[in-house]
């Protein structure tokens, strides 16, 4: 980084290539001397929002101001350093794109970073800044947290101001933030988040044994013991529950049905009129929206509202949740096909919990698996954002 807080080089293909177009900050401020990333479907003042794809890029105006969310940071004294690279329309958990490339994962090299805010947690995770913005809407913010060794939060649903940002699915995303130190990530948190509507004090653990069971084999679960201990001895013993009744997949087919048909009419009409060339995986998960009818919608909705209520009840407003972020650490570069498929289901399945009810959820890097990264997870009640960041900080 150069004294004014540009990245002078980026290796690891973390930042979308363009003009550098200075971003004026606050002199002063409770984030001065931080510098931060932002990911490329929120307007940065002087850039274009290109959203990961090429079409996009070339039809976005240069924005006039910046996304709410990015001008808290500016107000609050934080530096901006550049916009990240997202897989095409944030619609992928893989960070991997056939127009822009794929991020370097710098803690488990040879495996993604995840997506769809690859290049926010990759510049995170090889110090290219000191916080990144990314968005959550399947997972996008919780796997790359868990894949790359960071701490990383999808708030309360609704929380953070969604202005001026490419939507995906709007009653499921989420803007989130990465940093690869505990003091920053809580340091962020107050001007990320705001205060929590009400005090928060955890009093119950619960342990999700139907999440845990989606863990790809128990070297897994042996590698996460650790982190669940540590989380005992802070808050007490955890009382094993069964999050979905109905089973995970279940949850997952709720939660899939929901974002792909509001994908398709945040982007149908365009995807119809421009019929953009995209990286393999994308334009199906959109044409799987098209086949989705409003009638399964409705359904979907009105399950839905079914598991907020199951997750309010359970939670209560004293408890927090631990399951695992994901499966397990990120799959090689080089899987494809089926198998990729496949584990992102299953990690769709786990992450569903926090997306269909709303629940604000942080990854926490407290283990490891073969040399990588492996993050375990705690929800909290609705609302309880900031006490769960400070919960994560003091288990580092």
């Amino acid at each position: 980084m150069d004294a004014s807080g540009t990245v002078a080089e980026d290796n690891i293909g973390a930042f979308v290539r363009c003009d550098r177009v200075p971003v004026a900050s606050a002199e002063a401020g409770p984030l001065q001397g931080l510098t931060f990333a932002v990911k490329d479907i929120y307007d940065v003042a002087g850039y274009r929002t290109g959203c990961g794809s090429p079409v996009k890029l070339a039809e976005s105006p240069v924005a006039a101001a910046s996304a709410p969310v990015v001008q808290r940071m500016l107000d609050a004294g934080a530096r901006f350093v550049g916009k990240t690279n997202t897989d095409e329309l944030a619609f992928s958990l893989n960070g991997q794109n056939m127009h822009t490339g794929s991020p370097v994962n710098v803690r488990a090299p040879g495996r993604i970073t995840g997506g769809s805010s690859s290049g926010s947690a990759a510049a995170a995770a090889a110090g290219l800044c000191d916080f990144a913005i990314g968005s959550d809407t399947g997972g996008s913010v919780r796997a790359p947290a868990s894949y790359c060794g960071l701490f990383g939060i999808r708030p309360t649903h609704g929380r953070v101001p969604l202005d001026a940002t490419m939507p995906l699915a709007p009653s499921l995303d989420t803007a989130g933030y990465f940093a690869d130190d505990a003091a920053v990530f809580a340091r962020v948190a107050p001007v990320f988040l705001g205060e929590d509507p009400a005090p928060v004090r955890f009093r119950r653990v619960l342990r999700a044994d139907d999440a845990f069971a989606l863990l790809l084999s128990e070297r897994e679960a042996e590698a996460l013991a650790g982190a669940e201990a540590r989380i005992d001895e802070r808050l007490g013993p955890a009382e094993p529950v069964t999050v979905a009744p109905e089973g995970l997949e279940r949850w997952y087919w709720l939660f899939r049905h929901i974002q792909a048909w509001e994908a398709w009419r945040a982007h149908g009409a365009w995807i119809e009129a421009r019929n953009p060339v995209m990286t393999p995986g994308v334009r199906e998960r959109f044409e799987f929206g098209r086949t989705v009818t409003d009638e399964t919608k409705a359904k979907a909705d009105a399950e839905r509202e079914g598991v907020r209520g199951r997750m309010d009840d359970l939670l209560g407003d004293d408890a927090v949740l631990v399951l695992p972020s994901v499966p397990s650490i990120a799959p090689p570069s080089d899987l494809s096909g089926d198998g990729l498929q496949a584990f992102r289901e299953r990690a769709l399945c786990m992450l569903a919990i926090s997306g269909l009810s709303g629940l604000p959820q942080v990854s926490i890097p407290l283990a490891r698996l073969d040399g990588c990264p492996f993050g375990i997870s705690v929800i909290g009640p609705r609302g309880s954002d900031r006490a769960l960041v400070e919960l994560a900080a003091s288990l580092a």
